[in-house]
């Protein structure tokens, strides 16, 4: 199973109010392995950013006014996620939205929804009430964002590629390992289905930490509760 989890940054919120994609990042998958395969590219939007927006990427009118557009990147930009990859993004539906509008003002086919995946509505069913931005995921995952001092579609895509992986369940030792799972995923001679079968029924629950500011909102309204169970007065 091919999965290409991928970010986008943007000149602001609405493309159809004319903002456009300043970069994209992706990182591939096989099997949920990371293979070490990437998509990079900065885009000139053809207009200009707000100081606002360029607070958040870092990505500035001079630096982009020599960068490839996006009708110039498109093909190979479709090519690297093929036809039939699942798309993996946090808030899916606003990268989406972006790229088949940017598709669409080149004459070609949208993206279907269907192969999308959000991290973001898994993480708010695993985690109700809790806040599920890519920081406060890597924060409760333990993984290292020391280096996202802006949004960077690349990075972004390597950090949630991370907590993806976390998301269903984290990385454990499996019965094949990341060589043989990309041979046979490209000689087709292992079922998908089965492998993940597999994969699922030799993986131990996992734990997740209680972060401290969700220990003491659980306390206070434990003890608005008279009698309660845990003894917490």
């Amino acid at each position: 199973m091919r999965e290409i989890v991928f970010d986008t940054e943007t000149t602001g919120l609405d493309p159809f109010s004319g903002d456009r994609i300043v970069e994209i990042g992706a990182v591939e998958l096989i099997n949920h392995v990371p293979t070490g395969r990437k998509y990079h590219q900065y885009l000139n939007p053809e207009r200009s950013m707000s100081e606002e927006v360029i607070k958040v990427h870092g990505l500035t009118d001079e630096f982009l006014s020599d960068k490839p557009t996006f009708k110039e990147i498109a093909h190979e930009f479709l090519e690297f996620i093929g036809t039939d990859s699942k798309l993996v993004a946090h808030n899916a539906s606003f990268d989406m939205k972006f790229i088949n509008a940017e598709l669409s003002w080149i004459g070609l086919e949208a993206v279907s929804s269907e192969r999308v995946i959000d991290t973001l509505l898994i993480a708010r069913q695993k985690f109700p009430g809790s806040k599920v931005n890519l920081n406060e995921l890597c924060k409760r995952f333990n993984i290292d964002n020391s280096a996202r001092t802006v949004h960077g579609a690349l990075l972004d895509s390597e950090l949630l590629a991370d907590v993806y992986l976390e998301l269903l369940g984290g990385r454990e030792p499996g019965l094949l390992d990341k060589k043989t799972i990309i041979k046979e995923e490209k000689t087709s001679t292992v079922n998908t289905l089965d492998l993940q079968s597999i994969q699922a029924s030799y993986r131990p629950p996992r734990q997740f930490d209680v972060l401290p500011e969700e220990l003491e909102q659980h306390t206070a309204f434990v003890k608005k509760i008279k009698n309660n169970l845990w003894g917490i007065e």
